[in-house]
C-alpha cells in the first residue's frame, strides 16, 4: 500500500497509470470513467450541491462539478495531489488529512466553524478510490461519521474497487493476481449492507468486473 510519501510521488502520473489500467479493462480500474461519470451525473440533477470528496486525488472528478457550480469541500492527504487539485479549483474548500484518523474538525458542521462554513448538511459526501485503504470494520465506522453530516435529503456515493459478493471478489483475486494488492480492503456489498443494517439504506451498481457505486442515504 502506497503512504503519504508514495502518493505524493505517484501524483503526477496518477492519471495515466489509471487511463492505462482502465483502457485495458484491468483490476484495478476497469470501469473507472464510468463509475466518476454515474457520480457526476448523480450530482448534477441538483444545483449548487453542497459536496464533500474524501480522497479526492488530483481532482479528475471535483474539479467537473466545481466548474458547473457545485460547492467544493475536501480532504485528501497527499500534498502534491492537493496542489494539482487546487489548481483547477482554487476557491474550493480543499484539506490535508487522513481519513484513518477520521474527519478533521473543519469539516464537520458544528457551531464552532467558522461562519462560511456553518452548513444545513452536505448534499453529497462523494468518495471515489479511496475507502478500499480503511479495512471493513474502519469503513463502517468512518460511514457512521458521515452519515450525520448529510442534509435531510442527502446522499453519501462511493465509486470504488467493490463487489456484491466476496465470490466475486476472489474470482477477480485469481483472475489478477499478479497485479493483486493484498495490502488494501476492497468493499463487498453484502457485508457491507450487513454491517450497516439498521443504520442507513444501501444500494449497489456494478459498473465493471471489479469496481461499483455504493449508494448510503439515512433511515
Amino acid at each position: 500500500m502506497l503512504n503519504k510519501q508514495g502518493f505524493d510521488l505517484w501524483a503526477d502520473g496518477y492519471d495515466k497509470t489509471v487511463q492505462i489500467s482502465e483502457e485495458n479493462n484491468q483490476y484495478p480500474f476497469a470501469g473507472y470513467r464510468l463509475i466518476l461519470n454515474t457520480i457526476f451525473n448523480k450530482v448534477m440533477e441538483r444545483d449548487a450541491a453542497r459536496v464533500l470528496d474524501i480522497g479526492f486525488g488530483t481532482g479528475v472528478l471535483t474539479s467537473k462539478l466545481y466548474e458547473n457550480g457545485h460547492l467544493i469541500n475536501g480532504v485528501d492527504f497527499s500534498t502534491r495531489m492537493i496542489e494539482l487539485a487546487r489548481e483547477k479549483m482554487p476557491m474550493a474548500n480543499l484539506v490535508e488529512g487522513d481519513i484513518a484518523d477520521g474527519l478533521p474538525e473543519e469539516l464537520k458542521i458544528a457551531d464552532g466553524l467558522p461562519e462560511e462554513l456553518k452548513i444545513a448538511g452536505y448534499d453529497f459526501i462523494i468518495s471515489t478510490y479511496a475507502l478500499h485503504h480503511l479495512t471493513d470494520e474502519a469503513k463502517v465506522e468512518f460511514i457512521k461519521e458521515l452519515l450525520p453530516l448529510l442534509a435531510e435529503d442527502g446522499e453519501i456515493l462511493i465509486g470504488d474497487i467493490a463487489f456484491r459478493t466476496r465470490q466475486e471478489l476472489e474470482a477477480c483475486r485469481t483472475n489478477s493476481l499478479e497485479f493483486w494488492d493484498h495490502d488494501e480492503f476492497y468493499f463487498v456489498f453484502e457485508e457491507l449492507e450487513s454491517m450497516l443494517s439498521g443504520i442507513c439504506y444501501c444500494k449497489y451498481e456494478a459498473i465493471s468486473h471489479c469496481g461499483g457505486v455504493i449508494e448510503l442515504t439515512q433511515k
